[in-house]
């Protein structure tokens, strides 16, 4: 019976381990299947000048998509030509067989090749007779923040505009329907914090996959993009439009199923801003991974925004939302302290019961239910509460991972960034003491050595886990912790 309860308390020990693994939605396999590569751009990001690059042929299909065809019309090379559009301080570089290679925008806080890497992250293909073919224009002139394109051969007209707030809002027309093929690439990168690079895509949920996974998604789709290191660059379509999906070899391809005259869409690059990204329409915000607990999170993230416009300190304001929550949550936790406190008072009487009937298991099982029920004592008491708790605890930790608002803010001395690691582990180090002081409060169920070695131990693993992980969400488990402490000690003191 003491074996089973301390793997119960060492299991929900565990489970805190699964929320920094655990990756969230997977989507359904499917055989659609398109790589497509390009090579990267080299100008300068500030040239306005239109520049020549390495010819292409438009008119010969990509054979990573699909066969080229053997009757396929050759036609003469068609250069690849850049242009560079500026408004105010936002800047973008696209080259006439529509590729996006630069971008520099007022909503964002970090390079565009930190984000997306150096491939392309934005290419357009047009599919005929089963043939993906590369969309060049043969005209192709930029005034400003305005772009005009012209494929003769096609008949496709692509206009575009880069508003003030750093949007590309472009669209290709035509007078004959043609279906679309358009692909992102990018390379597989893992922050210090441990953010990973990712496509998203999103039908009726946001699909997150690693840059080197391997999935494939049928639907209707909204917007899709790259998301890293708090930024995301992402394309949104006008309409929603039936489509299927495929990553592979480090490709995202979204093949367009129904023919159109008129493709219209916004790419956009940008900080991850839950409330920016609201604005903006087709749920853009759910690119802010909160989780199967966002609406626990958002609330946590309203209380932050609230504390820090009296307190214009995020690492004051992770202290008093951690304070607010433990005390809202202490109703709970006094359950769980209370039963804890019983338990630690019967240890004594627990030992003598293992003492005596050690050679008959079933007896001491019966006697040990005994003495819990004579003494009002339960040994799942402390359990429940907590687990009910882990909600909010999940919730927290994916708003403190997630939320834009800590990038690049300070906290005290050394801490100048509460979405990196703390440089010299100081934070990390202490919520591991605190973690052991709370351990050796609790009292133990059973009188292996081993098992209660292990336990003795989990607070230097979890020390270990988290060195790395972001200051923000290491000073809100040590302070939580630290309080938690003390609302254990307060009970300890009250409850005979």
């Amino acid at each position: 019976m003491a074996s089973e309860q301390k793997r119960l308390f060492l299991a929900l020990a565990l489970s805190g381990l699964v929320l920094f693994t655990w990756q969230a939605y997977f989507a359904p396999k499917d055989n659609f299947d398109a790589t497509i590569s390009d090579s990267k751009s080299k100008d300068n990001l500030r040239d306005t000048s239109v520049k020549t690059a390495n010819a292409v042929n438009p008119n010969v299909a990509d054979p990573s998509v699909t066969k080229t065809a053997e009757n396929t019309p050759q036609v003469s090379d068609v250069n690849v030509q850049k242009a560079v559009l500026v408004n105010g301080d936002n800047t973008l570089e696209i080259t006439n067989n529509f590729s996006i290679s630069g971008y520099e925008s007022v909503l964002a806080n970090d390079s565009f090749q930190d984000l997306v890497g150096a491939r392309s992250p934005l290419q357009v293909f047009v599919i005929q007779n089963g043939e993906a073919r590369r969309l060049v224009f043969d005209q192709f002139t930029a005034t400003g923040a305005t772009l005009n394109g012209l494929n003769e051969t096609l008949g496709i007209t692509l206009t575009g505009s880069l508003n003030e707030d750093g949007v590309f809002n472009w669209s290709l027309v035509s007078s004959q329907p043609y279906q679309y093929f358009i692909s992102a690439q990018s390379e597989k990168k893992e922050g210090e914090a441990r953010q990973i690079r990712q496509f998203l895509t999103y039908f009726k949920d946001v699909d997150r996959n690693n840059i080197d996974d391997e999935e494939a998604v049928d639907g209707k789709i909204q917007w899709f993009g790259i998301d890293f290191h708090y930024h995301l660059f992402a394309t949104v379509f006008e309409n929603k439009l039936v489509a299927s999906s495929s990553i592979k070899n480090e490709n995202l391809g979204i093949k367009l199923v129904e023919p159109t005259t008129n493709l219209t869409a916004y790419s956009i690059f940008t900080k991850k801003s839950y409330d920016d990204l609201s604005k903006l329409g087709r749920n853009l915000q759910l690119s802010v991974d909160f989780g199967v607990f966002g609406v626990i999170a958002v609330p946590i993230l309203r209380g932050l925004q609230f504390f820090y416009k009296y307190i214009p300190n995020y690492g004051f304001a992770i202290i008093l939302i951690t304070l607010l929550i433990r005390t809202l949550l202490f109703p709970l936790q006094y359950k769980s302290f209370k039963s804890m406190k019983k338990m630690q008072k019967l240890q004594p009487e627990l030992a003598k019961v293992k003492e005596k009937y050690g050679d008959d298991p079933q007896r001491m099982q019966k006697e040990t239910m005994e003495l819990f029920k004579k003494n009002g004592a339960n040994p799942m008491g402390g359990c429940l509460p907590l687990v009910l708790q882990m909600p909010v605890f999940f919730a927290f930790y994916q708003v403190l991972f997630n939320s834009v608002e800590l990038l690049n803010a300070p906290f005290i001395l050394w801490i100048e960034d509460l979405s990196a690691k703390d440089p010299y582990y100081v934070l990390p180090v202490l919520m591991g003491a605190a973690m052991f002081g709370q351990t050796k409060l609790n009292p133990s169920t059973t009188a292996d050595p081993t098992q209660q070695k292990m336990m003795m131990f989990m607070p230097l693993i979890f020390t270990f886990f988290m060195k790395d992980l972001p200051a923000g969400l290491n000073l809100y488990i040590f302070v939580s912790t630290v309080f938690g402490v003390l609302q254990q000690l307060f009970v300890y003191k009250t409850v005979d």
